[in-house]
């Protein structure tokens, strides 16, 4: 799969004019080559056996325990489970913020602080975590200017996330003069402004309202498909996992495991109505059945 830079999208079509891609089953088709097999998506997370326990003033805590996963690239993935289940433990550890007591992981092919030093991910946080001080252009250059992007790119990128997340003509204004599910958008777009090959998504959506949620969905759907990138999405909403999702991960109280991972075979245009039919239901019901059988109701 290609995961296409801000740059280079806008010479796909040119390309695709002028050249063949023997790696793309339809392209072969338009060339009588009908038979042309499709490229192997590559894997990007590899977890194998992760456990992590940290002590606290109330004793030693078990957070995570033996969680094997398999993330493959362009997949969008949904963490669900009761809170303090470890879906944000987990995330961090692949975003190599907290380090596992056990097991071994790869994120892109290398250890986890490899791909961190290498600016393989952006990060988007349950709050926007915006400089209320630095305008909305200027909080999506904040990593460019990190980076040691010029000017020029950094107007370019910024220009570019803002339309793809639908708030071009905001540059100048301010955090606080947006609503909370604008200042999210913008939390996107920095985190893309570098253009990682993987997303990670600590419940973004959870602090808004159900009608601003839906569409927020909506959009990070588009936005996922005209990327390309590998989403991993921690929610507790069992509608939004399977609406969003190709895979859903479901885990149970702490120490958190693995209780079920559920494939969503829907296509990647969904509209919200896909929810009311037959389909979406028993994969919404497998979900409840699976954080029902893992989590005890008498406590």
């Amino acid at each position: 799969m290609l995961i296409l830079s801000y740059r280079e999208a806008a010479h796909r079509a040119d390309e695709n004019a002028t050249s063949t891609d023997l790696t793309n089953p339809a392209g072969a088709m338009a060339n009588g080559d009908a038979t042309a097999p499709s490229t192997p998506k590559r894997l990007v997370v590899d977890a194998q056996n992760i456990s992590l326990t940290f002590d606290t003033a109330d004793g030693r805590v078990d957070a995570l325990s033996n969680v094997s996963l398999q993330i493959l690239e362009g997949d969008f993935v949904s963490f669900i489970g009761p809170s303090g289940c470890g879906k944000t433990t987990m995330l961090r550890v692949i975003a190599d913020l907290q380090q596992p007591s056990a097991g071994t992981l790869l994120v892109n092919g290398m250890s986890a602080e490899s791909a961190r030093l290498a600016r393989s991910y952006g990060y988007v946080f349950q709050a926007p975590a915006l400089f209320p001080w630095r305008t909305i252009e200027k909080n999506l250059k904040l990593p460019l200017e990190i980076m040691g992007f010029s000017e020029i790119e950094q107007q370019q990128r910024v220009a570019h996330y803002l339309s793809l997340v639908n708030l071009t003509g905001f540059e100048r204004k301010f955090p606080w003069q947006l609503s909370g599910g604008m200042q999210q958008r913008v939390s996107i777009a920095r985190a893309l402004s570098f253009d990682p090959a993987l997303l990670l998504m600590d419940e973004p959506f959870g602090a808004l309202d159900e009608i601003v949620r839906d569409h927020l969905n909506e959009q990070l759907l588009q936005l996922w498909k005209s990327t390309e990138k590998t989403v991993l999405f921690v929610t507790h909403s069992i509608p939004e996992a399977v609406f969003l999702s190709t895979k859903i991960v479901v885990m149970s109280p702490r120490p958190g495991r693995i209780i079920d991972i559920i494939d969503c075979d829907f296509p990647r245009d969904r509209p919200l109505e896909i929810r009311e039919t037959p389909e979406f239901l028993k994969i919404a019901q497998r979900v409840r059945t699976g954080l029902r059988a893992g989590h005890s109701y008498d406590e």
